[in-house]
């Protein structure tokens, strides 16, 4: 008989988007191969488009007629059901972007998990909603296949103490106020990665993880452990980001409200969707546009400016709490694919060991510091999707348990 093959879906829902990877897995093994990927972008805006890729065929594009997340996850479960055999499923992984103060590792979705999941939408109301949503339809509509939550918090949570601290008043921190930082399932697939490429003393170093997409932040790490990152109880916090504002005055909200009116719900929706690059250029939130114009648009060019400073700044911090630095990674679509970005914030910052090669940071290789630097810098593509099907795999126990995945309700 020939090795039984399991297919995991990887699922991922953002604030205007569904994700979606489908991986098949020996059974016999950790190693999966992506064989779907497919989206739904701009749920909610003007244009919503499905895209899908077949890693054995072409790519498919087409624009959908929904008006908002009921809608397309209404049409997302009717895609499913015409494009895959769902029977073949094994199971099904969520990313969750908050966890809590107490999940610490990814979970099987039961009912009392889904509905403790509905409390964090007061951690997370960007994001939240959108992820419950698809969760319940999800186990509604394949009640027997297993579903498992990979929060993106939890890969932060052995930080020290003294990093996840707020000032706050101490009896906040028992509403679970602190510093939790995100981007963990990237920074889980990126330890991974630089251990394979640059071996276990490396990974083992004094490291700067660098995320660089519409969303933004940077992790320390030393002994494969986080020691501190830039994002805090929410996604908006540290550096700016596309729409993003990152950390502001606590004033700020105070000043607007007595000046002009500016309720809670208003300035949220200013720090995530209208600043950052999109609210310093007035023009657009994408770093390739705004690339292409900065020689002519004063605001382009200072939103670019302010994008590298703050990360230099960063990397400067976090240096301090690794007490140096050996190695500097960039991943996310800017980090991945930006050499101009990726040349900007590692220049000057030679008194920390970090010199570029400039041919290799335009051909994008893995290792992109030149040889007389005594900072290896890199850029490693990230995977989320990779890091969801090895938690669903390692939560079930599927490869060890014949094929029979436990799983309930209650």
């Amino acid at each position: 008989m020939g090795e039984k093959i399991k297919s995991i879906l990887s699922i991922n829902a953002g604030s205007s988007s569904i994700k979606l990877d489908l991986f098949l897995v020996k059974a016999a093994s950790q190693n999966s191969e992506r064989v779907l990927e497919a989206s739904i972008t701009g749920i909610g805006q003007a244009k919503t488009v499905l895209s899908v890729r077949q890693l054995a065929g072409e790519k498919q594009r087409r624009e959908l007629t929904i008006a908002d997340h009921a809608g397309a996850i209404k049409f997302f479960i009717h895609w499913l059901d015409e494009t895959i055999s769902t029977q073949t499923i094994t199971a099904i992984g969520h990313r969750v972007v908050h966890g809590g103060p107490e999940h610490n590792q990814a979970e099987l979705i039961t009912d009392d998990l889904e509905r403790e999941l509905k409390s964090f939408i007061s951690f997370d109301p960007e994001h939240a909603p959108a992820a419950l949503q698809l969760i319940r339809a999800m186990r509604q509509e394949f009640p027997n296949i297993p579903q498992v939550a990979c929060f993106d918090t939890a890969f932060a949570h052995s930080m020290p103490r003294i990093a996840q601290l707020l000032p706050l008043p101490r009896k906040l921190e028992a509403q679970g106020l602190r510093r939790y930082g995100f981007h963990g399932l990237s920074y889980t697939y990126l330890m991974s990665a630089f251990r394979g490429l640059a071996g276990d003393d490396a990974a083992n170093g004094r490291i700067i993880l660098a995320h660089l997409g519409s969303g933004a932040s940077l992790t320390a790490m030393t002994g494969g452990q986080p020691v501190d990152t830039t994002m805090s109880f929410t996604p908006t916090s540290g550096i700016l980001m596309s729409s993003r504002s990152g950390d502001l005055d606590p004033g700020i909200l105070s000043y607007l409200h007595r000046r002009t009116g500016m309720t809670i719900a208003e300035y949220t929706h200013m720090v995530n969707f209208e600043s950052g690059l999109l609210g310093v250029s007035e023009l657009s939130a994408d770093m390739y546009t705004l690339l292409q114009h900065e020689a002519t648009n004063r605001q382009a060019a200072e939103a670019i400016d302010l994008f590298v400073y703050q990360i230099k700044k960063s990397i400067g911090a976090l240096t301090a709490t690794l007490g140096g630095l050996d190695s500097l990674v960039f991943t996310g679509g800017i980090g991945e694919r930006s050499a101009p970005i990726r040349a900007r914030v590692c220049d000057n910052l030679g008194y920390l060991g970090i010199e570029l090669d400039e041919a290799r940071n335009e051909r994008q290789v893995d290792l992109i510091s030149a040889h007389h630097s005594r900072v290896g810098v890199h850029v490693i593509p990230t995977d989320e999707a990779q890091v969801i099907t090895k938690q669903v795999l390692e939560t079930l126990d599927i490869n060890n348990s014949g094929g029979e995945a436990h799983h309930g309700n209650n």
